[in-house]
């Protein structure tokens, strides 16, 4: 019960900033064209800053890399293909299977690495922007590939390409790994700059999590909305445990990335869901139900785990 009061102190600054954005949608504070924007300033500049300068800068033990990679490939692959199954299973029509999928497979980046740097201090912020650097562009790419062959969308393999090159996650993923594993690195003078315009990418992206929240849209969402939140919530941390086990990853880096594992879906599927022919009431109520479970699932999970010896927490 103590670990669980401890985890409720590190994470509450987190749900907290998602709970101030909701409190900020209902009254309208500082005015509704101003989230928009800020998201948009978020997504292309301040979050892709973060990454570069995390990235480039990480220093992960050499120890443990290689089957954490594996797992973490491993949980996608089966993600997917549970996701999948059970869109069959509900017998669903290509928009409410691609926006299953994304409830199924994508995550929250700002909820993450926020949680991640609480509970964990720097070992969160290494292994968090590994499993970013690796995931955002595989993600990405499994679920715009769902669109297409799902007859979801139109754009066709062209599209999916130009759509990952356009990214400003992945194009941030890919820089700052090409500045790090070349040995370049971040020039020194832009240490700082970037590091206080990262420091406004997790408050402002958790602010505007909480005002992407829309409770009227929980109405009507039925086996698909509570489907995929089985899968995110449940499944996939239960999965990555055990492909933890079974690959003896790290303790450590078990600990931070089963975070990871648990997340609710990223609020960007939405906008996927919205341009490419998905199910975009649908994706919101996933969304929206995945944020406020996880509130509750994520310290749950993280206090059975420890109490019962599997992760190492703080």
């Amino acid at each position: 019960m103590n670990e669980l009061f401890l985890i409720l102190a590190a994470l509450g600054p987190v749900f907290a900033l998602v709970a101030l954005g909701a409190g900020f949608r209902v009254i309208n504070f500082p005015a509704a064209e101003f989230w928009p924007l800020a998201e948009r300033f978020t997504y292309y500049l301040l979050f892709p800053v973060l990454l570069v300068l995390k990235i480039s800068t990480a220093e992960l033990p050499q120890q443990g890399v290689g089957s954490v990679v594996m797992a973490l490939l491993a949980l996608l692959l089966l993600t997917s293909v549970a996701s999948l199954l059970l869109s069959r299973l509900l017998d669903l029509k290509p928009p409410q299977q691609s926006s299953l999928f994304q409830g199924g497979v994508r995550f929250n980046t700002y909820v993450g690495l926020a949680a991640a740097v609480e509970l964990f201090g720097e070992p969160g912020l290494l292994w968090g922007a590994l499993f970013l650097g690796l995931m955002i562009p595989l993600v990405n790419v499994v679920c715009v590939a769902v669109f297409i062959v799902s007859g979801s969308s139109n754009q066709g393999w062209r599209g999916l390409g130009l759509s990952l090159l356009k990214n400003p996650l992945i194009l941030a993923c890919l820089l700052g790994g090409g500045l790090n594993l070349s040995g370049i690195g971040m020039p020194s003078p832009l240490i700082p700059v970037l590091g206080l315009l990262g420091q406004m990418a997790l408050p402002l992206g958790l602010l505007a999590v909480g005002v992407g929240l829309d409770l009227k849209v929980l109405r009507g969402g039925g086996s698909t909305l509570w489907g995929a939140c089985g899968l995110k919530l449940l499944l996939s941390p239960l999965l990555f445990l055990l492909l933890a086990h079974l690959l003896s990853l790290p303790v450590e880096a078990t600990s931070v990335l089963l975070i990871f594992a648990a997340l609710p879906t990223a609020s960007s599927a939405y906008i996927l869901a919205r341009q490419m022919g998905g199910d975009a009431p649908l994706m919101a109520g996933i969304i929206t139900v995945q944020t406020l479970l996880a509130m509750v699932t994520i310290p749950l999970l993280l206090s059975a785990v420890g109490w019962a010896g599997l992760v190492s927490l703080p």
